[in-house]
């Protein structure tokens, strides 16, 4: 499908407004809504690019940008040393519930939305995996992938590094899917045993997968992309997301 994009929405959240980049089929009708979550740069290039494929599946997608109360609107950080460390640095100084009330707004948004079926799924990579991982507790939500989710199995999202992310997975009512890189040095195997211990003790429906390949492996940029592996995994996620968000309804 040929996409529309370049459309955002600036929303009220209770820490302040949030901005919401937004891609669409171009052809008129109603479809699913997917919350895209980005990794700690926010709306870079490749998210960008992502959000775009997304939505030529037949998708709204929605790209929050998650430091809003920090950063101008629009602002991406570089994929260099200084993004990093000020990405790094507001995911922990960023207050957890904040999280939470922007997955909340956001949602409620896209349900709302003249666009949107109000059939909702959420996907993210790296921080935005642990994100969508925390939105997926939101029982509107019918479906999550989260890549490579950081800080889940250490506790260390948000303020005072102290997240409650597995304590809470039970509250995952939706399809879950987990991708994970084996040599992404942020998730070791033990953090990866204790989460799928959880989930499998939490009841969660879920599926789980693991690669031989790094952190950021599905980022189309950089040196640890891996181009088969995440056209493999979009696979995956499109299945997921056809299956349990449906179809859209195109306009007569």
């Amino acid at each position: 499908m040929i996409i529309k994009d370049g459309e955002h929405a600036d929303i009220p959240t209770p820490t302040g407004p949030m901005r919401l980049h937004l891609f669409r089929p171009m052809a008129a009708g109603r479809y699913p809504g997917i919350l895209l979550y980005s990794e700690i740069y926010q709306i870079t290039g490749p998210i960008r690019r992502m959000a775009a494929f997304l939505a030529g599946q037949g998708y709204l997608v929605a790209a929050p940008e998650v430091y809003h109360e920090f950063e101008k609107p629009g602002t991406a950080l570089a994929y260099d040393p200084a993004g990093t460390d000020r990405g790094n640095d507001l995911k922990f100084t960023k207050e957890l519930s904040a999280f939470d009330s922007d997955a909340r707004a956001a949602l409620d948004y896209m349900a709302q939305h003249e666009c949107c079926t109000g059939r909702l799924g959420v996907m993210g990579i790296c921080l935005g995996g642990h994100l969508a991982f925390r939105a997926a507790m939101n029982r509107d939500v019918l479906a999550a992938a989260c890549f490579y989710a950081t800080d889940i199995h250490d506790h260390q999202l948000g303020k005072h590094n102290a997240d409650d992310s597995l304590a809470r997975a039970g509250g995952i009512k939706g399809e879950l899917m987990c991708v994970w890189g084996r040599q992404d040095p942020h998730v070791p195997l033990e953090g990866r045993i204790l989460i799928r211990h959880r989930l499998e003790e939490a009841g969660v429906f879920y599926q789980w997968h693991e690669f031989n390949a790094q952190h950021a492996f599905l980022r189309d940029e950089g040196p640890r992309y891996d181009p088969a592996l995440a056209w493999h995994c979009y696979g995956l996620v499109m299945e997921l997301f056809h299956r349990k968000l449906g179809q859209g309804d195109l306009a007569g």
